[in-house]
């Protein structure tokens, strides 16, 4: 069963345009040194997989797991070695979006920043697209 790896935040992104990628989901060096930290201890794990869940005040929220298999709807994103696996219900909300990994003295999390999102809530915690 898959556990949750961290929080996430999202922020929209204003002014910026959907260009195709090679891929549906960008990670940042941040991300990916981060995520190859938290799998270094977890042998038996592939990868994260990224998902969306009805949450928050405002609609949609991230979710992310460990994970030991690609699902069968599942799109995979391989960059510098790290496996980020995509499930179906999130696919179209990622498109275009950049995922960092941000610390300061209060707070570490995974951010993804997403050119679809119309609204934010306070927190950050939740989106509409």
């Amino acid at each position: 069963m898959a556990s949750s790896v961290v929080r996430a935040t999202v922020r929209a992104v204003s002014k910026r345009r959907i260009q195709a990628s090679r891929a549906a989901l960008t990670l940042t060096p941040s991300a990916v040194q981060k995520i190859k930290e938290l799998l270094k201890d977890k042998p038996d794990h592939v990868g994260v997989k990224v998902g969306v869940r009805t949450r928050g005040c405002n609609g949609l929220s991230y979710t992310l797991e460990y994970t030991k298999s690609k699902g069968d709807s599942d799109e995979e994103v391989v960059q510098d070695g790290v496996r980020v696996f995509i499930e179906k219900k999130a696919q179209l909300t990622l498109l275009g979006t950049e995922m960092d990994y941000v610390e300061d003295k209060l707070s570490s999390e995974f951010v993804f920043n997403n050119p679809n999102i119309k609204g934010t809530c306070g927190c950050g915690e939740s989106f509409n697209i």
